[in-house]
């Protein structure tokens, strides 16, 4: 019925049109009545404009009734009726709207999850996302000035074709790069057994571990240690991968060249690694098993030596104080590389703000977006306004946390119901680097400080975020699908012997009959496309 209606307004629409001379085409040559944007300053629109959005909404606030959202809709003389379904379900609401063409005019905070670099291609070129460069250029100079001093995130957000469908999300927080939650050691069990200085190879790691099961740091008389653990095996892979030369359990990128890591031999002498950590109970046999929750518990039970999680308290129960005694796992060498090398995550991702064919002002929508691209505008949305949160020192040098109203048990609960940034892709600079800012907690502090020292300087990222034509991305799909499955049964079986690593020749050989010289010879012309700025 809602679709009959709108076909029927749409006829409507045209027919009106031909007979009218008062409406007229803007911009982006959609149909709708002409409204003034003020390239600079405030309001955006002198006239009030109406739009729709569409965000994923996390339950905890309506989005209109949000301070941030009504402050920014008085500054701008912008508002907007807002679709907003629950995150678990905005995929499929995206895209059923996408089918049906009865699209919001903005899509926001989807994240590349839901807005898929392949729906932007194909939405792109069938002209229902409409393309933002010159929008860019003439109406967003802060996003403008962004992209000319980060030329990565220009090529990553261009499609194939020239355009920009989607713009970015970047985050300037220590954590931006982190490409999985951390390995923490446990403190107390280093000072148990003196421990003053950190393995920083394969082997004096192998060595600590081993001090962990037959010394009992924990101090109950019990052989109950589990040496090293994580909830499921892809964090602990990520940073132990890094001492093997190896970036990622898939494509990967070396000074150019692209590769499939898994049937390399670092992959397999990684294995072979794994392995002897298994074998020697040093890896808690129940990490390919184990529930977050039974995780958990042995971290509170000071089970655990080395374990993954995003801070330590998180897994260990220790308050934030104590946890301070936790450190940060230092990146490893091996024999086949004495380069210290982190794979890393990305400090930008896409999909975080669209216009669709419907968008009456694209030109306004890009200037209200645009503020969010400065250190002013990433704090707002980010942090709320002042007032809530936090208020300005005197002299305006620092912000300061005020007491939370006694509804709410934690500043991110109640920062949950002043500002969609909380739980949306949306594009604040997240932590912008901005020169006043509030002060780091000490368990922030930590992470900072161990972060600049042991990560950051040796972060790679794999393989660049790239776009890969409609024919491409169908042929990845075939034979992605049975590859990724196949490998991760495989590096567990190899891990825990089921499978000998005598059998790496027939694993390599099933590897090659999926058709894994097209999937990297996809990834490749990608990357070269990339890498040229096409």
């Amino acid at each position: 019925m809602r679709k009959a209606v709108t076909f029927m307004v749409f006829i409507l629409v045209i027919i009106l049109g031909a007979c009218s001379s008062s409406t007229k085409t803007n911009e982006s040559g959609t149909s709708g009545e002409e409204v003034n944007v003020n390239k600079e300053g405030y309001p955006i629109v002198d006239e009030e404009l109406t739009m729709t959005l569409m965000a994923p909404g996390h339950g905890k606030a309506e989005w209109e009734d949000m301070p941030v959202m009504k402050e920014y809709k008085e500054k701008t003389n912008m508002d907007f009726e807002y679709n907003t379904p629950p995150a678990d379900d905005f995929d499929t609401n995206l895209n059923l709207a996408f089918a049906s063409e009865d699209l919001d005019d903005i899509i926001y905070g989807a994240g590349t999850n839901n807005l898929t670099p392949g729906m932007e291609i194909d939405y792109g070129s069938q002209d229902i996302l409409l393309p933002l460069e010159d929008l860019i250029e003439e109406y967003a100079p802060n996003l403008q000035n962004l992209l000319e001093d980060r030329p990565d995130i220009l090529k990553s957000i261009t499609t194939i074709d020239g355009h920009i469908y989607s713009l970015p999300y970047v985050s300037y927080g220590h954590k931006a790069r982190w490409g999985a939650s951390p390995i923490w050691f446990n403190g107390e069990w280093l000072d148990a057994l003196n421990v003053e200085e950190l393995p920083k190879t394969i082997d004096d790691f192998y060595d600590l571990l081993v001090r962990f099961r037959d010394e009992d740091p924990n101090g109950n008389g019990e052989a109950d240690e589990i040496p090293l653990s994580g909830d499921g095996l892809n964090d602990i892979r990520t940073w132990l991968m890094g001492a093997f030369g190896l970036k990622d359990q898939d494509i990967e990128e070396v000074d150019g060249n692209v590769r499939y890591a898994p049937i390399t031999e670092n992959y397999k002498e990684y294995l072979v690694y794994m392995n002897t950590l298994y074998e020697d109970k040093l890896l808690d046999p129940e990490v390919f098993s184990h529930s977050s929750d039974q995780y958990n518990a042995k971290g509170q039970e000071n089970q655990l030596g080395a374990f993954t999680t995003h801070h330590s308290y998180m897994v260990t129960g220790e308050t934030e104080e104590e946890s301070l005694n936790n450190p940060m796992f230092h990146p490893l060498t091996s024999p086949l590389t004495d380069e210290i090398m982190v794979p890393s995550g990305f400090d930008f991702s896409r999909g975080a703000f669209s216009l669709t064919k419907n968008n009456p002002n694209p030109a306004a929508s890009i200037r209200w977006v645009d503020y969010f691209y400065t250190e002013e505008g990433g704090a707002y949305l980010d942090q709320g306004p002042e007032g809530y949160l936090w208020e300005w020192n005197e002299d305006k040098t620092k912000r300061e946390p005020l007491p939370l109203p006694e509804e709410f048990d934690s500043s991110e609960d109640y920062r949950a119901t002043l500002t969609p940034a909380w739980g949306a892709i949306t594009t604040p600079m997240l932590n912008p680097p901005f020169e006043v800012k509030k002060e780091l907690s000490p368990i922030d502090h930590l992470t900072e400080e161990e972060t600049e020292e042991k990560l950051n300087p040796y972060s790679e990222t794999p393989y660049p975020q790239v776009y890969l034509t409609r024919e491409e991305q169908k042929e990845v799909n075939t034979i992605q699908a049975d590859l990724e499955s196949y490998v991760e049964q495989m590096e567990a079986k190899f891990i825990t012997g089921v499978e000998p690593i005598s059998k790496w020749e027939d694993y390599v050989s099933t590897i090659e009959e999926m058709n894994i010289d097209r999937y990297v010879e996809i990834h490749q012309d990608a990357y070269d496309r990339w890498d040229e700025g096409e």
